[in-house]
């Protein structure tokens, strides 16, 4: 009879432990690839813009932080979430970990944002919809980190967090459909699981390739976080302290 499979097998922080210090290496590897591949292929190899000429190729690092800004906020928001109501220990701890991912994907998004907006609409920032809107994300992981970090009970913590960016999280499909429900200044959507990319396949290639590194790069400072929050919090843990002896060995 075939083993079934466990779900929730590595939900144990050291099991998390044990299985996140393999594929980091990995991860990294993966992030620092795909990172080259794309900015060669979109710096070097994508065409002029026939409109915006060189100024467009900012996008290739602007699009996937925007994306990741938005993503990692919902994952976020589901991880402290469950942590809340099931009381699951890594759920809150990996919750605590995206955030200054999320909050560095959100800076890195409006202030790219800024150097294409200044060249297309001769401006560095206008007060437009989907900009706002991002901006307010930037004050909820800030938010959330500074509401969390200020309570000295982490569960306690943990669960204010949680009902913050339960509440934050309305924002995001805000900054999503804001092009679509007011009249702004941001260009629409250009790639849509419903129509053709409206670029070049080199161009989509190299913005694909770019969310891959962005991508890998969130798991793997994600979980090296995480890894670190562990050990922070299973301190007094039998596990921690075998891993300590282990480390001591080693480098004796």
């Amino acid at each position: 009879m075939p083993t079934p499979i466990r779900f929730f097998a590595f939900a144990a922080p050291s099991r998390f432990y044990t299985l996140s210090g393999r594929l980091l290496p990995g991860l990294w590897a993966a992030a620092v690839l795909f990172a080259l591949a794309g900015l060669y292929v979109g710096f070097l190899v994508a065409p002029t813009d026939a409109t915006q000429g060189e100024a467009y190729r900012i996008i290739f690092i602007h699009v996937p932080a925007a994306w990741m800004s938005m993503l990692l906020y919902l994952v976020m928001a589901g991880w402290a979430v469950v942590g809340w109501t099931m009381n699951a220990r890594l759920a809150s701890m990996v919750a605590r970990a995206i955030a200054p991912t999320g909050a560095m994907f959100t800076f890195l998004a409006l202030w790219t944002g800024a150097l294409w907006g200044k060249p297309t609409w001769g401006t560095w920032w206008v007060w437009d919809a989907r900009l706002t809107s991002e901006l307010i994300l930037l004050f909820l992981y800030a938010g959330y980190m500074a509401l969390t970090e200020s309570i000295d009970d982490v569960r306690r913590g943990d669960h204010a967090g949680a009902l913050l960016v339960l509440i934050g999280a309305i924002n995001v499909p805000i900054i999503y459909f804001s092009v679509r429900w007011w009249n702004t200044l941001h260009q629409g959507t250009t790639i849509s699981v419903t129509a053709a990319p409206r670029m070049a396949d080199t161009m989509l290639n190299a913005l694909l390739l770019m969310a891959a590194a962005c991508w890998a790069y969130a798991f793997a400072v994600v979980f090296q976080r995480t890894r670190a929050i562990v050990l922070e919090r299973e301190g007094e843990a039998e596990w921690v302290a075998k891993l300590g002896r282990q480390s001591r060995e080693v480098s004796a």
